[in-house]
């Protein structure tokens, strides 16, 4: 018997079911019209619809707008166009179904619609890295149809993300010929099937992987970093895989449209906090170099000095940049001190603007100081970068350092006068220098030359706010949480830095006072805790200078006492103006030319040693002292040298190229000696001798070489390293004579040396690249056996011209490990 089914409460007819399902999909193709009409319009160029994208008055959006404006529409049943018949795509049976509402469309014509209203690889979701044709690409869709929201969404993806920006813009391999050649063999050792597996396992991985012509879109996919570096180039230490010059390609095609750009900036934001804790807490630079590409990209964008990246976007780019480890910022210094003096002047002027805006954007006083502003700090740390990138890129010349000629001292049991003065053992090296000074193996004293002038990098709204008293305080104490400018001292300006001179000179004076009076409380006796000065006007530079020299003898350490200086017969308290006067008559007396120890060159406004006086090198020392005391007690003197006085004093060595700042017009002269293409000694018929006046006017020969007045300056010697009388005067020790093989063989070598290996060959002997004076017969060096044929290298003991010479079994093995010990000297092979 058959029993009829019974429904259960509730449950709703299949009719009614069917019937929602029909209407919901009817609002769903209503709703796709309404989008693609918005989007795409309906084709009729004359189209007067005010909410159809064909209407010439109709405003163009961009897909989530047209999403939300395409719901708005069909709640309130607005007008749909009919297609043009020129629009593609479209029949008559799916306007009539739409219409109707009807629901019997087929899934092939809802696929076809869907395509229609995306259209090609809309969203681009598979691209996961950048390359610079992939960006074209994009780019060129968006132009074709009118819409850049597709590449603004990759762009907010790939620059918002670590992972996607390090991948991206990588150079391609370059393949060498013996690697091609080896691809090629394995290649034809594939059998047919192999051949056909790997096009297939190409064709899978070109649908899963953003397609793109350029040969590295596949070869640096995200989480497959090792097959990835694989295909790329093997970069040196120094080098870098990103294409630098693709992504500026990019930048300059992108940055002129507002929306792109806007894209960047919001990307930034949200990417450098995540790069940030990852520098801070993740170590991903040591796991990873190539993470360094992510900054470089980033610091490619010209506009990043713009309004827009100065509230949000570049001060936590900065926070986060300033997290990179040493070497980082080594590499990065190293990478753009390639850069162009223009491009070295927009990343500064990038920093230097942040710095600004934030400077005069707040109100920094003694309790709201500069130095607790992290946008500022890390601006600052930023611009140390690029200041260095300015110094190495610039003309440098880490030679010629006083230093590399000082030979070890042995110990001895007296005090020296750095530790009579008191000075702490940890500052006997000089002042602190900068880590990434160090790392970078070059001081700012190295360079003649920048790419751009330093005082570009001299911050003058920020030296107006810095309250220098705190800063010298935090310089000194070196406390992690508190940041000191003066470890940036690129951003300061003269008068900020004879401020901190002046803290740190009356820091002295007072801790000196201090000392005193302690002795005089254990001791019982009565000692000054000024440094005192009673002088005569009429004898004031022989009373000033007889009472230094005792000091300086006696106890050095009461030199860094206050000075109190007292004028005999007169009567006045020095609260510094009598010091003053003091120091100004002074140098009034010393530098006048009446006296002979300084000359003045009227074309240059400089001071010069005399090489005439009568004074001895005591007496220039104590000048020195007298120099230095009114430094240390913060008065300005109307003193000029030359730059390579200054220079020296940082311990950097005279070379030729001074002469163009104390001696111009003998600098001049000499030059063009020496780059005459003439017959210098038949037009110009000069010797090895000079002449010049003494105190009195009277003229003075002086023969640069024994009988240089008989030596005629030729094409040959006029450079002044004769080599030839080096070999002449040259000894031989431990086996070796003038007519052995390898001695004879060793100056043809030497004499066809270019002139900077020659320069080279006399630093790695006798610890200097220039001539004795008299030349280089006056050298008397020494090559010695130092066993038969080996490996090892020629070495030498610098302080006594010696050369320890294997006897190498060839001429040319002998050229190959002289050349090589020359020119790595540094570090081994001078003992």
């Amino acid at each position: 018997m058959a029993t009829a089914c019974k429904r259960s409460p509730g449950e709703p007819h299949s009719e009614n079911i069917e019937a929602s399902r029909m209407k919901r999909a009817a609002a769903k193709h209503l709703i796709e019209r309404y989008y693609h009409q918005l989007t795409e319009g309906c084709g009729n160029e004359a189209c007067t619809n005010e909410f159809c994208a064909s209407c010439p008055t109709f405003l163009r959006m961009d897909n989530n707008a047209a999403a939300i404006k395409a719901l708005e529409l069909y709640k309130i049943n607005a007008k749909l166009c009919d297609p043009h018949p020129s629009k593609k795509g479209t029949s008559s049976a799916y306007l009539e179904n739409n219409s109707k509402g009807a629901h019997n469309n087929s899934c092939t014509d809802r696929k076809m619609n869907k395509k229609e209203m995306q259209g090609p690889r809309d969203d681009f979701k598979d691209v996961t890295f950048l390359t610079e044709e992939k960006v074209y690409e994009i780019l060129e869709l968006c132009r074709e149809k009118e819409d850049y929201s597709p590449l603004i969404r990759v762009i907010g993806r790939v620059f918002s993300s670590a992972e996607a920006l390090v991948q991206s813009f990588r150079k391609a391999k370059q393949h060498t010929k013996e690697e091609l050649k080896s691809l090629q063999g394995k290649d034809e050792d594939k059998d047919e099937d192999e051949k056909e597996k790997a096009a297939c396992s190409s064709a899978m991985e070109e649908d899963v992987v953003a397609p793109s012509s350029s040969s590295s879109s596949s070869s640096s996919r995200i989480g497959d970093n090792t097959q990835g570096d694989n295909n790329l180039q093997k970069l040196g230490p120094d080098e870098v895989s990103v294409d630098i010059d693709a992504v500026r390609r990019v930048y300059n095609r992108l940055l002129s449209n507002e929306k792109i750009e806007t894209a960047f900036l919001n990307a930034l934001v949200y990417l450098s906090p995540n790069v940030e804790c990852d520098l801070t807490y993740h170590n991903v630079y040591s796991r990873d170099p190539n993470y360094l590409n992510l900054f470089i990209i980033v610091m490619e964008n010209g506009n990043l000095h713009s309004p827009e990246y100065l509230e949000m976007a570049l001060p936590l780019f900065c926070k986060a940049m300033s997290k990179l480890p040493l070497a980082a910022q080594a590499k990065l210094v190293r990478l753009w001190s390639k850069y162009s003096a223009d491009q070295i002047r927009r990343m500064m002027e990038t920093f230097q603007q942040l710095i600004t805006y934030k400077v005069i954007s707040n109100e920094f006083n003694s309790r709201n100081l500069v130095n607790d502003d992290d946008a500022i700090v890390a601006a600052s740390k930023c611009l140390k970068m690029v200041y260095y990138a300015n110094v190495v890129g610039g003309d440098v010349d880490t030679n010629h350092n006083e230093e590399e000629d000082e030979e070890p001292i042995p110990e001895s049991s007296e005090l020296t006068l750095q530790e009579l003065l008191g000075e702490e053992r940890r500052n006997k090296k000089g002042p602190r220098v900068d880590p990434l000074e160090t790392e970078l193996g070059v001081k700012t004293i190295d360079c003649r030359k920048p790419l751009i002038p330093f005082e570009e990098f001299i911050n003058e709204p920020l030296n107006d706010v810095l309250e220098m008293d705190k800063d010298y305080t935090f310089f000194k104490v070196e406390t992690e949480n508190k940041f000191s400018f003066m470890t940036c001292p690129f951003i300061l300006n003269a008068v900020t830095k004879n401020l901190g001179l002046y803290y740190d000179n009356r820091i002295r004076m007072y801790s000196e006072r201090r000392i005193t009076v302690l002795y005089s409380l254990v001791q019982g006796q009565q000692l000054n805790p000024y440094l005192r000065l009673k002088v005569r006007r009429d004898h004031i530079i022989d009373d000033a200078l007889v009472r230094l020299e005792m000091i300086a003898m006696e106890n050095p350490a009461d030199l860094k006492k206050q000075l109190y200086v007292e004028f005999e017969g007169e009567q006045g308290v020095d609260e510094g103006g009598v010091s003053k006067e003091f120091f100004q008559l002074v140098v009034e007396e010393i530098f006048n030319p009446d006296i002979g120890m300084f000359t003045y060159d009227e074309s240059t406004k400089l001071f010069w040693f005399n090489p005439s006086s009568f004074e001895t090198e005591g007496q220039f020392t104590l000048i020195g002292i007298v120099l230095g005391l009114a430094i240390y007690n913060n008065c300005i003197l109307d003193v000029h040298f030359p730059m390579v006085v200054y220079r020296k004093l940082m311990g950097k060595k005279g070379t030729f190229r001074d002469l163009a700042d104390s001696h111009p017009v003998l600098y001049q002269s000499l030059r063009d000696l020496l780059q005459y293409e003439g017959s210098v000694e038949d037009d110009m018929m000069i010797t090895f001798q000079i002449s010049h006046t003494d105190l009195f006017g009277n003229p003075m020969m002086h023969d640069l070489k024994e009988n240089g007045d008989k030596i005629p300056i030729t094409n040959e010697n006029r450079k002044n390293l004769d080599f030839q009388a080096l070999e002449e005067t040259t000894e031989y020790d431990g086996g070796y004579t003038r007519d052995s093989l390898i001695i004879r063989e060793f100056w043809e070598i030497v004499h066809a040396f270019t002139d900077e290996q020659k320069r080279l060959f006399l630093q790695f002997t006798t610890g200097t690249d220039r001539a004795p004076v008299g030349g280089l017969g006056k050298l008397k060096m020494i090559i010695a056996k130092n066993g038969p044929d080996t490996e090892r290298l020629p070495t030498s003991h610098t302080c006594f011209n010696v050369l320890l010479l294997p006897e190498y079994s060839s001429k040319e093995k002998l050229k190959e490990r002289l050349l090589k010990a020359i020119t790595y000297a540094k570090g081994f092979g001078m003992l």
